[in-house]
């Protein structure tokens, strides 16, 4: 574990953390402008405004240091050959073409093995893009991929030509390595996903699996583990029909069998997140109008459990799988729903307001939640939890100080096996954040009379595995007509309730004179001795109340 933290002459104090279970520990005393660890969690290294610095995790050795001063960004290669640093890009005087920001350094002995140009930071983090045993490494140059084999950058082995590709994603793991390409449509063409599988790039049958769709400025491409299919989410900037503030969103399946399918999602809205689960069997999607739905599907992007509908926009699996986390951060309060996915059964609700970071421990069994800047100026610092829903450890900042990051210390896989899952809170100094139950808002003229069921109720869970209970799944066609049956059915059942609740009063007062003139003719009636029908009475003294 190697944090770094610093401060300035701004009287304003920047601290950027590393965590390894809840240890923290001072590293240097400059800024930090960022820090990474390396893949299996052996090498650290920050940048404090002066150098680059790497250090063993195990005994905080130098391995190498760099004259890097302006580097804001980092990253090891898979195997911790090569480290990548970056910086603005940024032109002058001396350099009107600019310089090269974009540098792979050679960890061995400090040497640089190449400058390339990198503009756009929001793709710095994929331009190299390496195998995980390093042997292909993968560039974007102008619509263009270029491929290096064996960290010989001087050397395009290959390349893919693809009209206007605009993003790519390779796949996890070894050889053979594939490559997934997006290209956004143009003149009235639609955008497509492909996938290739290297070395065999070129030519009209090069592309194992393709997916077409309209509607896409910008798309994100998320393999699973496997490498065995891709999940890509198509976005737009604007929706046009006016529906949402975040565009329109659909979410397509690509299989290396070559299967594609458009993943159907039963509620309308955003599509906030999208996340494979590490078995690579199955995933979930969180999306539709707040309250957002959860929902896991398989590779058949058939629905296999539906948590409901709740305040989440993000879905986090433990390292392991064998537990997710549902959360709504950003501008919703910070709700955490834990779920044991063995039998689909909430563990906890914790609650982290304020938190713009999450991420799940190595070990399965915890998380750290932080409130960073610069998205929150204020209140920052961070939150160890137990899963069940116990605060472990908590550090905030001192007045005046801003946390920036917050990491854990990655292990290789396999290192922290799967435990059972406990549903009893561990024993904390600090208790829980047990989120509160919330209750539709009533207006207080209507206090005294009965609850009435609310159209806006969140939707409960839900178990859609054949075979579970004795529950057959539906077609998707059956499922959409079985929920307008039951949403019809239920708004009439609101429809009576809200017609023996509101009608008297509306009636009252819109047409109080002829209501009043027609009791006043049925007390005559009665009491010149004639007998009144029933629903005369009742209604007598149902207007009477």
């Amino acid at each position: 574990m190697q944090p770094s933290r610093g401060k300035n002459t701004s009287d304003h104090l920047h601290h950027t953390a590393s965590l390894k279970q809840t240890f923290l520990c001072v590293r240097d005393s400059g800024l930090s402008r960022c820090i990474a660890f390396s893949r299996d969690g052996t090498l650290f290294s920050w940048c404090n405004g002066h150098s680059v610095a790497v250090v063993k995790s195990s005994d905080s050795s130098v391995v190498a240091t760099f004259d890097l001063p302006k580097t804001t960004l980092l990253d090891f290669s898979p195997l911790n050959n090569v480290l990548v640093t970056w910086q603005p890009y940024s032109k002058s005087q001396d350099s009107p073409q600019g310089e090269a920001n974009l540098q792979l350094w050679d960890l061995a002995n400090a040497r640089l093995i190449k400058a390339l140009y990198q503009k756009k930071v929001d793709t710095w983090s994929v331009c190299p893009s390496w195998s995980e045993d390093e042997k292909i490494c993968v560039r974007s140059v102008n619509n263009e991929l270029h491929f290096y084999e064996n960290n010989d950058f001087n050397t395009i082995a290959n390349k893919l030509r693809v009209q206007k590709v605009s993003d790519f994603a390779l796949s996890p793991g070894g050889q053979p390595s594939k490559v997934a390409v997006y290209a956004p449509g143009s003149k009235g063409a639609p955008s497509f996903v492909r996938l290739y599988q290297y070395p065999v790039l070129g030519g009209p049958t090069a592309a194992f699996a393709n997916k077409s769709f309209f509607k896409a400025d910008r798309v994100t491409m998320q393999w699973n583990k496997k490498a065995s299919a891709v999940l890509v989410t198509a976005s737009t900037e604007v929706d046009k029909t006016g529906a949402s503030y975040y565009g329109e969103q659909t979410l397509h399946y690509l299989a290396v069998n070559g299967e594609t399918a458009l993943v159907q999602l039963p509620k309308n809205g955003p599509i906030y997140d999208v996340a494979w689960s590490p078995n690579s069997a199955e995933f979930c999607v969180v999306y539709g109008f707040m309250p957002a739905k959860a929902t896991i599907f398989n590779l058949r992007c058939d629905p296999v459990f539906d948590f409901g509908t709740g305040p989440r926009n993000a879905a986090y699996y433990s390292p392991q799988g064998h537990i997710l986390v549902l959360a709504g951060f950003g501008n919703l309060r910070g709700q955490m729903e834990v779920w044991d996915l063995k039998k689909y059964k909430q563990v906890s609700k914790p609650q982290a307001p304020d938190a713009t970071h999450f991420s799940w421990c190595p070990d399965g069994e915890h998380v750290v939640t932080a409130t960073c800047s610069p998205r929150l100026r204020v209140s920052n610092g961070f939150k160890i939890w137990h899963y069940t829903g116990s605060v472990l450890h908590k550090w905030d900042v001192a007045p005046g100080a801003e946390l920036w990051e917050v990491l854990w210390q990655p292990f290789p896989d396999g290192s922290f096996p799967e435990r059972a899952v406990k549903y009893q809170a561990e024993p904390s100094n600090l208790g829980s954040t047990q989120a509160p139950p919330t209750q539709a808002y009533r207006p207080p003229a209507l206090r005294h009379l009965p609850a009435m069921p609310s159209t806006k109720l969140e939707e409960p869970p839900q178990n859609l595995h054949p075979g579970v209970s004795g529950e057959k799944i539906l077609s998707k066609s059956a499922l959409k007509n079985q929920r307008k049956r039951e949403a019809k059915k239920a708004a009439k059942q609101v429809s009576r309730l809200l017609t023996g609740y509101s009608l008297s009063v509306i009636y009252f007062t819109q047409n109080a004179h002829q209501k009043l003139k027609a009791i006043e003719e049925l007390k005559e009636q009665q009491a010149s001795g004639k007998v009144l029908q029933k629903n005369q009475v009742t209604s007598h003294f149902h207007f009477k109340l």
